[in-house]
């Protein structure tokens, strides 16, 4: 099925150090409803999968309304993609499900309060631990994405610990990404993903002790040799991206395989060159590309 990513605005109640979007972009502050109404009857004509994104869609006044209006289009899956917060009261939980929401993406970034808290800039640990809890108490679709930086590493087996006694099914670890704030915070967010791999495959393994789906993003091949079914880019479908009504991405496939991501000069002689995407390219402008070591027929 074909997906739209809308992005509904700028506006967050949280400071991530690894927003992708940056301070910058928050004064461009969130669409009117119309214009969100405007692009989800666009992308309705051929997407049936459609994901609400920000900035924080849930801090919208009107985001059940706009909710209620994707399910009139006939969006088979509509999804939240959210820090989760304002899922800490149960009403609003109940509210979006009412509406037409069928799949929750949250985001988890750490273990432990302090940890989380660091990494978003805002005291958002226990409503978001309560909103994951709420939503799987409402026997939803719940799917976890834990941003890998240099501060939360060491600590991802104890995440998917910790939300493996939330009795969460799905799972992503994506790379950061840097740019926006994460590109401003260089230095102290984006870790070497030779350090951080034994952390992440000791993750992947407690995944698969309790029969959990975990997906990466953003890690080659050539760091993953026995987890391949792991690649999240291998399953992901193609989608549209509407930033604006007139501003849309058509291929997001194709913009991230070849312009986001890139690949360096000893990629083609490894057998995954063609289905691998490579890493983001901010990571390899700053580190080089010594790390990647292709994988050749025996």
């Amino acid at each position: 099925m074909k997906k739209a990513d809308i992005k509904t605005g700028f506006l967050c109640n949280n400071n991530c150090r690894f927003c992708v979007q940056g301070e910058v972009k928050k004064k461009l502050g969130n669409k009117s409803t119309g214009e969100v109404r405007k692009i989800l009857k666009d992308a309705a004509k051929d997407c049936e999968i459609v994901v609400f994104t920000g900035g924080e869609p849930t801090i919208r006044n009107d985001i059940v309304a706009l909710v209620k209006y994707a399910k009139k289009l006939n969006f088979k899956i509509i999804q939240m993609q959210t820090n989760g917060r304002m899922f800490v009261h149960k009403k609003f939980c109940v509210a979006m499900i009412k509406a037409g929401v069928n799949e929750f993406g949250l985001s988890l970034h750490g273990h432990t309060p302090e940890l989380h808290n660091r990494l978003t800039g805002a005291n958002s640990f226990y409503q978001t631990i309560t909103g994951i809890k709420n939503l799987i108490a409402l026997n939803q679709f719940v799917a976890i994405n834990i941003v890998i930086t240099k501060l939360n590493y060491r600590y991802l087996p104890e995440i998917i610990k910790l939300l493996i006694g939330l009795r969460v099914e799905h799972i992503q670890l994506a790379f950061v990404h840097a740019t926006g704030s994460a590109k401003e915070n260089f230095n102290s967010i984006v870790p070497r993903k030779s350090i951080v791999m034994p952390y992440v495959k000791k993750a992947l393994d407690i995944g698969r002790l309790f029969n959990r789906i975990i997906k990466t993003e953003a890690i080659p091949y050539c760091f993953l040799t026995g987890y391949y079914e792991c690649i999240s880019e291998n399953t992901r479908p193609d989608g549209k991206i509407y930033y604006e009504f007139d501003k849309v991405v058509l291929h997001s496939t194709y913009v991230r395989r070849n312009i986001d991501k890139k690949k360096g000069p000893a990629c083609k002689q490894c057998k995954y060159y063609i289905v691998c995407e490579g890493p983001w390219k901010e990571y390899p402008d700053k580190f080089g590309w010594t790390e990647f070591i292709p994988i050749k027929n025996q």
